[in-house]
């Protein structure tokens, strides 16, 4: 019997972003990573710094007769883009440009008609919130927090 939806959700997040034409130069990383300076862009599932929970997740029964339970939970990713100039709004415009890409993969399309259930895992799931970071160190860098919201049915 199915437990949760989050491990079946988060494998069709990243198969998402990773067979996204638009992020095809990007890395896409399934939780947390070593740094890799050298990589330009790169977006995270499952993993944001400082924090170490993944996934926050709520369950309860969706009816009388407890034989089938509504589970609601959040994905907690990070995008982030590095150059080696002082160009700040050149990292932060490109931080939300990824993540404007993410947002646009979990919309319907004629393409991909699944993309806001990820793909049959869940009831839907939209992206929901984020938190912008700018640093400057060796160079500029941008990061923006965010988060996949689901609702799923088990």
């Amino acid at each position: 019997m199915m437990t949760s939806r989050v491990p079946a959700a988060i494998d069709a997040l990243l198969a998402i972003l990773s067979g996204t034409p638009a992020l095809s130069e990007v890395a896409i990383v399934d939780g947390p990573s070593s740094i890799n300076f050298t990589q330009k862009q790169r977006i995270y599932v499952g993993w944001t710094p400082g924090d170490e929970s993944a996934v926050s997740l709520e369950q309860a029964f969706n009816a009388a007769g407890a034989r089938t339970r509504d589970e609601a939970f959040s994905i907690r990713c990070y995008a982030e883009t590095r150059g080696g100039d002082k160009d700040m709004k050149a990292r932060r415009d490109e931080v939300f440009t990824l993540v404007g890409v993410v947002e646009s993969a979990l919309r319907a399309t004629n393409e991909a008609p699944m993309a806001p259930t990820l793909n049959g895992t869940v009831l839907w799931a939209h992206l929901t919130a984020g938190d912008l970071t700018q640093v400057q160190s060796e160079g500029t860098g941008a990061g923006l927090v965010f988060t996949v919201t689901c609702q799923a049915r088990i």
